[in-house]
């Protein structure tokens, strides 16, 4: 979280973090609650021994699906490069991929 760059938007002072973040069960427990609070981040984490159905999944499916087209790029599943520029290029040139072949099917 600390990691995150400044997000671009309206003038002024940049905002460094986002308000909210959102996550799995994995995720719910009370020291990355308390931590999150220190950030100064709301947390939409998904409570533990709960029933799916808290509506997380309705955002988080985006995210999911296009990691699973990126991992239809076999050098992208298992990574062979050892430096990380050239993993990176490959990763722009995936989402590049992805966003070209999204475009062209919303057109036709």
């Amino acid at each position: 979280m600390e990691a995150i760059p400044s997000i671009k938007g309206r003038r002024g002072r940049p905002r460094r973090r986002p308000d909210r973040v959102q996550g799995d069960r994995a995720y719910h427990s009370q020291p990355h609650r308390d931590w999150l609070r220190s950030l100064g981040m709301a947390s939409d984490l998904a409570r533990r021994n709960t029933e799916h159905g808290s509506g997380l999944g309705v955002y988080r499916w985006v995210i999911e699906r296009t990691l699973s087209w990126l991992h239809q790029s076999r050098r992208l599943r298992t990574r062979y490069d050892r430096r990380d520029d050239i993993h990176e290029s490959f990763m722009s040139i995936g989402m590049s991929l992805i966003c070209w072949r999204f475009l062209k099917n919303s057109l036709c």
